[in-house]
């Protein structure tokens, strides 16, 4: 699984994942994005599934923990183009709600950012 990270300015951060996340994988994305978070540089973080094929419960694990690491700075979490299968799976797991039907870039500009186009 390769997946980019994507700093954009006014601490947002966009995270396209690719191919299949499992355990393995998501140890690495989690290490990359506490590290910003711990140092309050981020205020949003908007997960693009677009090439996710598959992804199991750590996969939703990931994003509830990076969620929950939000919370005592209000950050913002959106999820963006996740398959038929895996919206469900948001929606039984409440988080239907961070499931926007919007591209990256009018994602970043709802959350008040600039998008630079990588």
């Amino acid at each position: 699984m390769k997946h980019q990270l994507l700093f954009v300015e006014d601490g947002i951060a966009i995270i396209r994942l690719k191919g299949e996340l499992d355990h393995h994988a998501t140890q690495t994305i989690r290490d990359e994005i506490s590290q910003s978070l711990y140092r309050g540089t981020l205020r949003a973080i908007v997960w693009n599934l677009k090439e996710l094929h598959f992804m199991d419960s750590a996969g939703i694990g990931l994003i509830l923990g990076r969620m929950r690491d939000f919370v005592p700075s209000n950050g913002k979490t959106v999820i963006l183009y996740p398959s038929e299968t895996m919206k469900k799976i948001f929606q039984y797991s409440g988080l239907g709600s961070y499931v926007w039907q919007t591209t990256e870039e009018e994602t970043i500009a709802e959350l008040g950012g600039i998008f630079n186009g990588q």
